[in-house]
């Protein structure tokens, strides 16, 4: 069975290059462009892992995050933040609230497939 990546991302070129990455190592990726949509399909259809931009309309990663910490139906979902917001204070925020990986951008492709990857169980 294929895993799912959920990708909560607004820069057309990192959802470009991020979904080619992923699709190549054998990941289905579903792609949301606004925080609402994220948080909506992540609660409908949990994937195995979920990547969440800090800065999306409608719904900042942070706050998905909470909510989907709160909620029983994905409180144990693998998250990775990415973010070019890299300050320690955003960091502390994303552990706080639960993140499993926080990775800033730019960042490095094969750390982000090895972060997907590890946390999917493929590692």
């Amino acid at each position: 069975m294929t895993q799912r990546v959920l990708l909560a991302e607004d820069e057309p070129n990192i959802v470009e290059s991020l979904t080619f990455l992923l699709r190549r190592e054998g990941f289905e990726v579903d792609v949301h462009l606004n925080g609402a949509e994220a948080l909506s399909a992540a609660l409908a259809q949990p994937p195995d892992v979920v990547i969440l931009d800090v800065m999306l309309p409608q719904l900042d990663g942070f706050e998905i995050l909470r909510r989907l910490r709160s909620d029983t139906r994905s409180e144990n979902l693998p998250v990775i933040i990415l973010t070019a917001k890299g300050q320690r204070e955003d960091r502390e925020t994303a552990l706080v609230e639960g993140a499993d990986r926080f990775i800033t951008k730019p960042f490095s492709n094969a750390e982000l497939v090895d972060a997907v990857k590890g946390l999917a169980g493929r590692a």
